[in-house]
């Protein structure tokens, strides 16, 4: 098979019947082997009745559907697990991605020989508030993570089948899938240029605190993606300083004090003196954090998968 496109949703019933009626079309006109893997991600609404109708009579329509919502990460998770083509496709199921950048998308990976390939949105047809703290994002994720795209949030994306196999995408981390690919070892990340277009039903299911909760999961991707398998070379590091910090102080105080003793000056006693306090602090932080490092190394190491959902309905 040529393309899975998988299309995580939550309250889309308007758009579905013309999103289906395009993606075929763009499928027919490039003779492209195909599946579409709606997720409905607990949609209160009729999106899911509208997808059983739309699949009847056509092999190439599948369907996930939680009990509750989970987040477009677990949708994609789902989706990415059931995919059987090549080539994996994500869009949005609102209309705001088009069909037809497809087969651009498509010759990226199969005649460029990238592994995946992230929409990039140059021209939006969003208000200010939501593209200026875009940006900024955006620029935030390509200094920290030092890949080179434009829109790390395009859902407008393709990957190589091993890609989706291999990256575990949880929480809200959709945003950051380029971040876990190359985590995984896949760098031939590319970009593409596509179309933007103006939301035509409904509204938009996220909110500012997005923006906020994406600077959080930077933060976390870039730090889990590092010490995940090694979560003792992190606390372990700070532990040591913060030991070795507080016992450079204590060893202060006491040869300060037989120094002052021998003499025969006055000394006031350890426990009036605000660097006693801040040894005992730092010692007692840098155990933690060595404890820490080591209940970490125990979950790590024994931990199941995280990424269970109850699915209420599949075909």
């Amino acid at each position: 098979m040529d393309i899975s496109i998988v299309i995580p949703l939550f309250n889309e019933e308007e758009s579905l019947p013309e999103l289906i009626e395009w993606i075929e079309r763009v499928m027919r006109n490039h003779s492209y082997s195909f599946e579409i893997i709606f997720v409905d991600d607990g949609s209160n609404d009729r999106s899911w009745s509208i997808i059983e109708t739309l699949a009847a009579g056509r092999p190439a329509i599948h369907g996930i559907r939680f009990r509750r919502n989970y987040g477009k990460s677990a949708a994609l998770f789902c989706g990415f697990e059931a995919a059987q083509g090549e080539v994996v496709i994500t869009m949005d199921a609102d209309l705001q991605d088009s069909p037809d950048e497809i087969p651009a998308l498509y010759r990226k990976i199969t005649e460029a020989h990238f592994d995946m390939v992230s929409g990039w949105k140059k021209k939006r047809y969003d208000p200010l508030s939501k593209t200026l703290p875009s940006k900024l994002f955006n620029a935030t994720a390509r200094a920290v993570t030092g890949i080179r795209l434009h829109d790390f949030n395009c859902g407008l994306k393709a990957y190589r089948n091993n890609v989706v196999k291999s990256i575990e995408v949880y929480g809200e981390m959709h945003r950051y899938i380029p971040v876990l690919a190359k985590q995984a070892g896949f760098h031939r990340i590319g970009e593409q240029v596509v179309e933007h277009r103006a939301r035509k039903y409904g509204v938009t299911k996220f909110g500012l605190s997005r923006f906020i909760n994406g600077f959080l999961d930077l933060l976390s991707v870039v730090v889990v993606g590092k010490f995940a398998k090694k979560p003792m070379h992190f606390f372990g590091v700070a532990g040591t300083f913060m030991f070795l910090a507080g016992g450079v102080i204590t060893l202060w105080l006491i040869i300060a004090k037989l120094l002052t003793q021998s003499r025969g000056g006055e000394f006031r006693a350890v426990t009036d003196q605000p660097l006693f306090y801040l040894a005992l602090v730092t010692l007692i932080i840098g155990i933690q954090l060595f404890l820490s490092g080591f209940v970490a190394e125990l979950i790590s190491r024994t931990g199941g998968d995280r990424n269970r959902y109850l699915i209420d309905e599949q075909f």
